[in-house]
């Protein structure tokens, strides 16, 4: 199951009132392991970014000068998504932003699966603090380097925080034959239910490849008397 950890910075908070995006980072998950697969761009917003909110990520206006347009990386971002699960921290934030820059293209809105980790959060722990530094505390995870948001460095703690949400950062490979599907397929967000009902441990299935299995099977037939094949003493 692939997975995609999305996060975005912006010149505000609502495009509605102007507002663009000025850096999409995108992780990717294979079976909740990061394969080093990942989108990232810095964006030209085509107006000012506020000094507020340059306080917050850091990028102004001479920095993001010479970037690109959001129309000149939309096809790229587009095949990198596909119609894989997003997994963003405050879901509607980031698809409401990534969804007017769309519209302006003349692209359709986004119709990925959605798991939001705040929603996520909230199902487990309550009214308590569900923003990403909280729960890095929560969690133990590393966020020394966030002094500022940064859409690729919050994707990345979103993996380490989402793999914790999910009931810790270890996973069980399961070998099989077959195929493998990711709950909650479909479009629209995962359902809170679904998300809070996940078993704490969970166990993620790679199937095994042609390869994998002709190994097993010669490796089998080297065995001598192997126990599956004794039968037992009365």
């Amino acid at each position: 199951m692939r997975e995609l950890v999305l996060d975005t910075e912006t010149t505000g908070l609502d495009p509605n009132s102007g507002h663009r995006l000025v850096e999409i980072g995108v992780v990717e998950m294979m079976h909740g392991v990061c394969t080093g697969g990942h989108f990232h761009k810095y964006l030209n917003p085509e107006r000012s970014v506020p000094a507020e909110v340059v306080a917050v990520h850091g990028l102004d206006d001479a920095f993001l000068a010479d970037k690109p347009v959001f129309a000149a990386v939309v096809e790229e971002f587009l095949q990198f998504l596909g119609s894989d699960r997003l997994v963003i921290h405050n879901a509607e934030f980031d698809l409401k932003f990534l969804n007017a820059e769309l519209a302006l293209l003349g692209h359709p809105p986004l119709i990925n699966p959605v798991v939001d980790t705040v929603r996520l959060a909230r199902a487990q722990f309550g009214s308590a603090p569900a923003n990403l530094d909280a729960l890095c505390r929560r969690f133990g995870v590393d966020n020394r380097n966030r002094d500022k948001h940064g859409a690729l460095l919050d994707a990345q703690l979103l993996t380490e925080v989402y793999g914790h949400l999910l009931g810790g950062p270890q996973v069980t490979l399961d070998f099989v034959g077959g195929t493998t599907t990711g709950a909650g397929g479909g479009q629209g967000y995962i359902s809170l239910a679904e998300q809070a009902n996940k078993p704490l441990r969970q166990t993620l299935t790679r199937p095994a490849s042609d390869q994998e299995l002709e190994a097993h099977q010669q490796l089998l037939t080297r065995l001598k008397n192997p126990l599956w094949h004794q039968t037992p003493q009365d």
